[in-house]
């Protein structure tokens, strides 16, 4: 196996990982905020990867297309909770987890009915020529998806530590009642948690659309690894959300491409093996705390 190989691997498996990252943002926003899992934020990413290919389809700029992607995401995901989330708010937590079991479920037959069965592409961002590093090709799409995740995270920190309304959020995150005592409005910041998290899926999808093509099941898997990335990170951490992406992404395209020819198929399953030994050494994740 040559350096420019494992290089290979590497620039493939950040990529993958930083993307996994974003959407294991999305279950941490909404876990912080309600204390449930949302199974259907793998379909965020795939309405934001196809909503995309239609404006760049009905030719819309790449810029526009992606913005209008990522809003009509955002607006379903404060659609989900109010319409689903807010009339069971005092449901138990299975019953939340299953609401969104629910969605995930419809979510994908309506994409299933609005684009079909078949994979679409979308353009990549600046052209597909590669640039060759010690011999490994690294495609400019990967640098828009290094960059953008990049700026979300700033954006997001900026969000938590600087403005007033990122306080709130992390306030109902620690305790919802005391925080509601206190005049915040945590049914509105509930349903801004559900909006930003689908706003990361939307735009997960648009920036990895032009790497893999979009299917209308395509959000099953990557929403069961950034699941797996969120819990090998530590749920409910931002921060190890990001690191367990990367590293279940590097990790994944390791295995894969440094495994024997027979064994790519079993690719699939490195993340949930990974996630699995983690939670058997350390039950709260690499970054998680331990709770009562």
């Amino acid at each position: 196996m040559t350096f420019s190989a494992v290089l290979q691997y590497l620039i493939s498996g950040v990529t993958l990982g930083t993307i996994y990252g974003m959407i294991a943002l999305g279950f941490t926003l909404i876990h912080n905020a309600t204390g449930i899992v949302n199974f259907a934020q793998g379909e965020f990413v795939t309405l934001g990867a196809l909503v995309a290919i239609s404006g760049s389809a009905a030719g819309l700029p790449m810029p526009l297309a992606a913005l209008l992607a990522v809003a009509a995401v955002t607006l379903v995901g404060a659609g989900l909770e109010w319409g689903a989330i807010r009339p069971a708010r005092n449901a138990s937590v299975i019953t939340l987890i299953i609401i969104t079991i629910g969605a995930s479920i419809l979510l994908r037959g309506v994409a299933m009915l609005l684009w079909g069965p078949d994979a679409l592409p979308l353009r990549a961002f600046s052209g597909e020529n590669p640039i060759v590093l010690w011999k490994a090709s690294l495609l400019p799409q990967h640098l828009w998806v290094l960059g953008i995740v990049l700026i979300t995270m700033v954006a997001l920190w900026l969000l938590g530590e600087k403005t007033q309304v990122g306080k709130a959020m992390r306030a109902c995150s620690v305790n919802r009642e005391a925080a509601r005592l206190a005049g915040i409005p945590a049914e509105r910041m509930v349903r801004l948690s559900f909006a930003l998290s689908a706003t990361l899926g939307g735009l997960a999808g648009v920036i990895v659309a032009p790497l893999s093509m979009a299917q209308y099941n395509m959000g099953i898997m990557l929403g069961l690894k950034g699941f797996a990335a969120a819990i090998l990170g530590g749920m409910g951490n931002p921060m190890g959300a990001v690191l367990g992406g990367v590293l279940l992404g590097t990790l994944e395209s390791l295995g894969a491409g440094l495994s024997p020819s027979d064994w790519a198929k079993y690719r699939e399953a490195i993340a949930f093996a990974i996630m699995l030994l983690v939670l058997l050494a350390k039950p709260t994740g690499l970054l998680g705390r331990r709770g009562r």
